[in-house]
């Protein structure tokens, strides 16, 4: 089934765009939650309008969340959690555990599905991105650590001579 998207779709496309999806995609989810109508003769003579209404409402968008993705970027979480000699951890660090860490420090509600991140099952330093907008997504910095020890997080300086020696 060939689609036009009304509105940006995660991992399918943008507004204005033509897409083939499976059948069911498009039938169940797509045009009932109203993200994309059929792509009939008469919907693709609008495509330059629902091009431009949507570049403009990304682009609101964009700026409003701006001053939330510099608050978010370059943000350390340290997780204190129970792991074994070999750094394997009883359990994980999840999406809802990072996002409640997050939402704290920002003091806005981020969402656990706007976290985009592997699960965490051993101890380390992994990169967490935050989905905010479709263009603005900032990364974190996780930290995961055995419970009792001290972390010392880096510094901007200390930061700034990693990058100039990895270079």
């Amino acid at each position: 089934m060939k689609v036009l998207l009304i509105k940006d779709v995660y991992k399918l496309g943008r507004a204005g765009d033509v897409k083939k999806v499976a059948d069911g995609y498009g039938r169940n989810y797509l045009i009932p939650q109203g993200l994309a109508v059929l792509a009939t003769p008469g919907a693709l003579k609008q495509v330059e309008r629902i091009r431009t209404s949507a570049a403009a409402r990304r682009d609101s968008l964009n700026k409003e969340m701006g001053g939330l993705a510099s608050q978010v970027a370059g943000v350390y979480l340290t997780f204190g959690v129970k792991a074994g000699e070999t750094g394997k951890l009883y359990g994980s660090v999840t999406t809802s555990m990072i996002a409640e860490a997050l939402s704290k420090k920002a003091g806005t509600t981020i969402d656990r599905h706007q976290i985009e991140v592997a699960p965490i099952r051993t101890l380390g330093e992994y990169t967490a991105h935050v989905r905010l907008t479709v263009d603005l997504v900032p990364e974190v910095k996780v930290i995961v650590h055995r419970e009792g020890e001290t972390v010392v997080l880096p510094t901007a300086e200390e930061e700034a001579v990693e990058e100039t020696a990895e270079a």
